[in-house]
């Protein structure tokens, strides 16, 4: 297993953290990557800057800009709305592309709060695939734990399937498996190639799974997580992203949190290579 470390800046979220500030954080805490969120990129052009600010800091400090966290409405059976989400996911893929980044991810963003055919949302992903594969930049099949549509692994595994679309790769995430099935089975059916990337995190005894939000999230390897376990189901993974959104953590300030995630992300995963 030879894993890549990210960080995705929204476990770092401040204030004074611009994308570019939080690029050059992740390279000096000794990430190997970055996930940046389309909301940060437009607040740093509307502040006067440009992609290409950001797309040369990261190629200056060596670190990868892996994925963008987006959230256009890709999957909900409405026309006029999925067909503004379908624009909206063209400007974040070109972005991407001017970025020089590998993903975008594709949540399920609009049918999180309601019960949708789960082959009519494999279809639109089919769609969605064949709508951006102009773009070098790869969309990843999200699943979110809250989500009433798409929120478990099995739910994405089966949606993977029901596109017909061979190339179909998928982003997992410890809090939502836990959150949305309460276990991690399920990673044992990701073949090399098929787990873009894996947000990283953890999870406390209290509040109970039910009442558990992101903003409980804790380091890897300061909750409940079975590590083991689950570092075995990620032996296909690509990229490891540490992704929180504690307040707690943020009150540390940027530097801190970055330099105190990595070596808790380290501990989790280097000693069972």
């Amino acid at each position: 297993m030879g894993f890549s470390y990210c960080l995705n800046t929204s476990t770092i979220r401040n204030a004074e953290v611009s994308a570019v500030n939080a690029i050059d954080i992740a390279a000096d805490a000794g990430y190997e990557g970055v996930e940046l969120w389309v909301k940060e990129i437009d607040d740093w052009v509307s502040a006067g800057g440009a992609l290409i600010d950001i797309r040369d800091k990261a190629a200056d400090r060596k670190i990868q800009i892996v994925n963008l966290i987006a959230f256009f409405e890709w999957a909900v059976p409405e026309d006029a709305p999925r067909a503004k989400g379908i624009e909206e996911a063209r400007r974040c893929f070109e972005m991407a592309d001017a970025l020089h980044c590998d993903y975008v991810a594709a949540p399920p963003y609009g049918v999180q709060n309601r019960k949708v055919d789960l082959f009519s949302v494999a279809r639109r992903y089919a769609e969605l695939i064949d709508v951006v594969a102009e773009f070098q930049a790869k969309p990843l099949l999200e699943f979110w734990g809250i989500a009433q549509t798409l929120g478990t692994l099995g739910e994405a595994l089966f949606v993977a399937a029901e596109c017909g679309r061979p190339d179909t790769v998928l982003l997992a995430d410890i809090y939502h498996m836990y959150k949305g099935s309460g276990h991690f089975h399920g990673l044992e059916h990701l073949g090399p190639g098929k787990l873009g990337l894996v947000h990283v995190n953890d999870y406390p005894a209290l509040p109970q799974r039910a009442a558990l939000t992101d903003a409980d999230r804790v380091y890897p390897g300061d909750g409940l997580a079975p590590w083991p376990k689950i570092v075995a189901g990620l032996e296909n993974a690509g990229y490891l992203s540490l992704e929180l959104f504690n307040p707690t953590y943020w009150a540390k300030g940027p530097v801190a949190v970055a330099e105190e995630g990595l070596a808790k992300l380290k501990a989790c995963f280097d000693k069972d290579r």
